[in-house]
């Protein structure tokens, strides 16, 4: 059995269009690396752009009922399947029922049951730099202050550095007051606009996954070999978190 049996990852953020359904994308692809027993599941009832990555068969729960309001009943169904779930589960929760899952998972103690029935709980969060930053940092702390599950959070340099009056996330009060629920910080790095930024954008845009990129005719030589300098760079600091550290045994 792997050490990456029987871990559910939510990716949470109340801010659209910040890269969280990339990061989910990324973690789904990483933990295919590793352990190869991955199942996806995507909340948004808006923009279900997990689903849309093929090749990551991701499962899309319905939450809207009939006159199109956010059922949160329909979390059971998430919950059904994260339970008969052996390996790495990984759930893209939709900006829009940010809100509603997280009083769910708070009024059901989601967290609690899921650590009980033998699986290791992370949350992941994006931030990003410019305008959004204050949104983020406000979603990741109201995560941080009802969910005991150990953070992963993802500083997205998309929209610039991720940085408030010249101080990075490390030397933010945030930081500071969170750090010990604070798993790990994966940084996705704003490189060259003209060569890695295209590259990146367009493999996202199509909604490919890195590997199948690299097997598209339709990147170049150095369009691949810069996805494959950006892929090492995300992997080896998600290598760098503890996500494999086995439960302790009751």
């Amino acid at each position: 059995m792997s050490n990456f049996d029987n871990q559910v990852h939510f990716t949470m953020q109340g801010k659209g269009g910040v890269g969280k359904s990339l990061t989910a994308s990324l973690q789904a692809q990483y933990f295919t690396e590793k352990c190869g027993d991955v199942q996806c599941f995507d909340t948004d009832p808006v923009n279900d752009t997990l689903t849309q990555y093929t090749a990551l068969k991701a499962t899309r729960i319905n939450v809207l009922n009939s006159d199109s309001n956010i059922n949160a009943r329909a979390f059971d169904q998430l919950m059904e399947k994260l339970f008969e779930c052996k390996g790495v589960a990984v759930v893209d929760n939709g900006a829009s029922t940010f809100i509603p899952a997280m009083a769910y998972m708070v009024e059901n103690q989601v967290v609690d049951m899921l650590q009980a029935a033998g699986k290791r709980v992370f949350i992941h969060s994006v931030l990003t730099g410019g305008q959004a930053l204050s949104d983020t940092v406000t979603g990741l702390t109201r995560m941080l202050e009802v969910h005991p599950a150990p953070v992963v959070v993802w500083l997205n340099e998309f929209f610039g550095d991720v940085k408030k009056d010249g101080k990075s996330f490390q030397e933010s009060a945030v930081f500071r007051k969170y750090q010990d629920r604070i798993q790990g910080i994966v940084k996705l790095e704003r490189r060259n606009a003209d060569t890695f930024g295209v590259d990146m954008e367009t493999m996202v845009r199509n909604k490919l996954t890195f590997e199948q990129a690299l097997q598209s005719p339709d990147f170049g030589v150095m369009a691949k070999q810069r996805l494959k300098m950006l892929r090492s760079a995300i992997f080896e600091q998600l290598d760098g978190i503890e996500f494999d550290q086995q439960l302790a045994q009751a």
